[in-house]
């Protein structure tokens, strides 16, 4: 059976991307993203636990003023992740785009994360 709708296909893209981050990672937390029309969401979790450690996204208090459909926004959201990852001593993580491409707010968001102190 093929997917036809484009939230199939993403989801078929994101288990194979993630069965593949699942071998590779090392010890290392996962950020994740997830993009609507609308918002953006990030959120670094630990796989071993099955907890997430960090979260941000554009519908939180400190970004509602920012729209969540905007590279800027995405921006913001990568900033604010990472130094959140930061305060509680997380450098080092896989990213997980979820089946997105990387491009654009995903893109954003990955700059973003990696210009205030992230490395992955």
């Amino acid at each position: 059976m093929t997917a036809t709708n484009p939230r199939a296909k993403r989801i078929k893209r994101a288990l194979r991307a993630r069965a593949h981050l699942k071998r590779h990672l090392n010890g290392r937390a996962r950020l994740a993203v997830f993009r609507s029309s609308k918002n953006i969401y990030a959120q670094i979790i630990d796989d071993e636990q099955g907890a997430t450690l960090v979260a941000a996204s554009t519908v939180e208090k400190d970004l509602k003023s920012k729209t969540g459909a905007t590279i800027e926004a995405a921006s913001a959201v990568g900033k604010l992740v990472a130094e959140r990852a930061k305060a509680k001593g997380i450098e080092n993580v896989t990213f997980d785009r979820g089946g997105f491409l990387f491009h654009g707010r995903v893109k954003a968001l990955a700059d973003a994360a990696r210009e205030a102190g992230l490395s992955f």
